[in-house]
C-alpha cells in the first residue's frame, strides 16, 4: 500500500531512512528542513501487509528522490510522479531508479550517471596530521573561498555566490576549511546538505600550481575528520577515477551509482 506520509510517520520514516543515512543523505535532511506539510515537498511511503515501510518517495520542487530496501511497487511510484505536471527531475541509487525508469512514460532528454561513495572511518588517524595550517572558513572569508572556486575550470559555471555560502554556513547546510599558501587561499574542501545524520562533500579544489602538495587531502582530512567525530556518515559523487583513488586512500568506499534523469 502506497499513501501520503504526514507528521505522525516521522519516527517510522527517520527510522527508516537512518539505517543508510549516507545514502538518503538529500531524504532526511529535507525532512528536517521541511518536514510533511509544504506544498513544494511532499512523501509517500509503501508498506508492505504487515504494515512495515519499505519504500519511501520524496517530492521537492520539481525532482523526485526514491528509496527501497527491498522489492517495491516501481510503478506505483512512477504513477505518482507522472501525475504531477511539475515533475522535471527523477535521481537516486541506480538499482532503484532503473525499476522505474521503464514506468515513466515522459522521454528524458539527460540521463546521467556517476560513482556515489560513502565514508564511515577514515584510513589515516587524524591525530597524526598536523592541521594547524588548515582553516575553517567564516563569513569574511566567503569572497575569497568563491574566487578560489571559480578560478578552477571544474567550477567555473557554478551558481556558487558570497552570500549563499554565509548562508549555507550560518543555517548548518555546509561548512568548508581552507589551507593557505603564502597568505592566499589555494587549496579547500566543504560539505553539503548536511544534516543530522549525514553530509555530502564538495568543493574539493587546488589552484592549478598548488597542485600535488597534498593540499586538498589535508583539507578533506580535516574536514571528514571533523564530521566524523559527530557521528555523521559522508558521501560524495565524483566521475573521474583519478579523483576516485584520492577518496578511497582517505576512507571513502563505492556504494553504487547516483543517477540523475532530467526529463522534458
Amino acid at each position: 500500500m502506497i499513501r501520503r506520509l504526514n507528521k505522525n510517520d516521522h519516527e517510522v520514516c527517520l527510522n527508516f531512512l537512518k539505517t543508510r543515512p549516507a545514502e538518503n543523505l538529500f531524504i532526511i535532511g529535507d525532512i528536517e528542513a521541511y518536514g510533511y506539510e509544504q506544498e513544494f515537498q511532499k512523501l509517500w511511503g509503501e508498506f508492505n501487509e504487515r504494515g512495515k515501510l519499505i519504500a519511501v518517495l520524496l517530492k521537492y520542487e520539481e525532482n523526485y528522490i526514491p528509496f527501497a530496501t527491498e522489492a517495491f511497487n516501481a510503478n506505483g511510484f512512477a504513477e505518482i510522479m507522472s501525475k504531477d505536471p511539475a515533475f522535471k527531475m527523477m535521481s537516486g541509487l541506480k538499482e532503484i531508479t532503473e525499476q522505474m525508469e521503464p514506468y515513466l512514460p515522459q522521454p528524458y532528454k539527460r540521463k546521467r550517471q556517476t560513482y556515489y561513495a560513502k565514508c564511515t572511518k577514515l584510513n589515516v588517524d587524524p591525530t597524526n596530521i598536523d592541521f594547524s595550517n588548515i582553516q575553517q572558513a567564516t563569513p569574511t572569508d566567503a569572497a575569497d573561498l568563491v574566487i578560489l572556486l571559480t578560478s578552477i575550470p571544474e567550477f567555473c559555471n557554478s551558481t556558487i555566490t558570497v552570500d549563499r555560502k554565509i548562508r549555507e554556513w550560518k543555517d548548518g547546510s555546509s561548512r568548508s576549511f581552507f589551507l593557505e599558501d603564502d597568505g592566499k587561499m589555494v587549496s579547500t574542501a566543504s560539505t553539503a546538505a548536511e544534516n543530522s545524520l549525514s553530509a555530502m562533500v564538495v568543493g574539493v579544489a587546488t589552484l592549478e600550481d598548488y597542485k600535488k602538495k597534498g593540499y586538498a587531502t589535508k583539507c578533506m582530512l580535516r574536514l571528514c575528520s571533523q564530521l566524523l567525530s559527530e557521528g555523521k556518515e559522508l558521501c560524495l559523487f565524483y566521475d573521474n577515477p583519478e579523483a576516485g583513488a584520492i577518496y578511497k586512500r582517505i576512507g571513502f568506499e563505492d556504494i553504487g551509482f547516483w543517477m540523475m534523469y532530467t526529463y522534458r
